[in-house]
């Protein structure tokens, strides 16, 4: 079993943090680099890139609706147009400080609110695949299986890395649970874990509504800013490696 390990990084401001990405850098294989919209700021890119680089760890966009008052995780209307400018331009951000530290953009991830959009809704999911393979064609998606975004990336030829939230519930149509409802995101350790291996040796998640679903995943993203993040990925890197998986890179990775 070949399982890449992720995290949403580089989520700080100006003096604030919210994770301890020096750490939790040396427990991932993937790292998806906050872009300045929800979070981030050109110094904490600027750092954030050269400490993926420093550890061997692939580099990801992790773009969203410009809404850092909300945290990305409300939905903003805007046509398609627009929507697909605002993905180009922080995908060219995080490009020109990749450039800088001689490394490279190999996958995105949006995040929240768009993210979510994107996984359910085929019209902004079109938007993110068409602007994403505008900017570079082998740029991989990681996608929830199944969703929206898999289909349009696969429709235009893009490369797909089906994700799997550790952390998160899930809908028995495989979208994440809103996290207003029961369930919708799990906080025991233990839980996690015994979740995560379910899903990695047997492809199978049970939702939140108890019902049992496939869960077809290469990739698992731990959430940085999740109150013990950093031991939720040692432990996790551990169990993996213990029953003889291999943790490796999205860019390894073929769906």
């Amino acid at each position: 079993m070949k399982i890449d390990i992720n995290s949403d990084m580089g989520e700080g401001f100006g003096p604030y943090t919210i994770a301890d990405d020096d750490t939790l850098m040396t427990q991932v294989s993937s790292a998806n680099v906050a872009c300045g919209y929800h979070a981030g700021d050109p110094v904490i890119m600027d750092r954030t890139v050269r400490l993926a680089k420093a550890n061997g760890v692939d580099l990801g966009a992790h773009v969203s609706f410009p809404d850092r008052m909300g945290f990305g995780r409300r939905k903003l209307d805007m046509d398609t147009d627009e929507l697909q400018a605002h993905i180009l331009y922080q995908l060219g951000a995080l490009d020109a400080f990749a450039r800088r530290a001689d490394h490279r953009i190999t996958h995105m991830n949006p995040h929240g609110a768009l993210g979510n959009l994107a996984s359910s809704d085929p019209k902004i999911a079109a938007a993110v695949a068409e602007a994403t393979m505008a900017f570079d064609p082998e740029i991989a998606f990681l996608v929830l299986p199944g969703s929206a975004l898999e289909t349009a990336a696969q429709e235009r030829g893009g490369r797909v890395v089906r994700l799997f939230l550790a952390d998160r519930g899930y809908l028995p149509n495989g979208q994440l649970a809103p996290r207003n409802q029961p369930g919708a995101v799990v906080k025991d350790l233990d839980e996690v874990i015994a979740r995560v291996l379910k899903v990695l040796n047997h492809q199978k998640l049970t939702c939140v509504s108890g019902a049992e679903i496939d869960m077809p995943v290469q990739s698992v993203l731990i959430h940085s800013d999740t109150p013990g993040a950093v031991a939720m990925a040692t432990r996790l890197r551990s169990e993996i490696q213990a029953s003889g998986g291999e943790i490796a890179p999205i860019s390894t990775h073929r769906a």
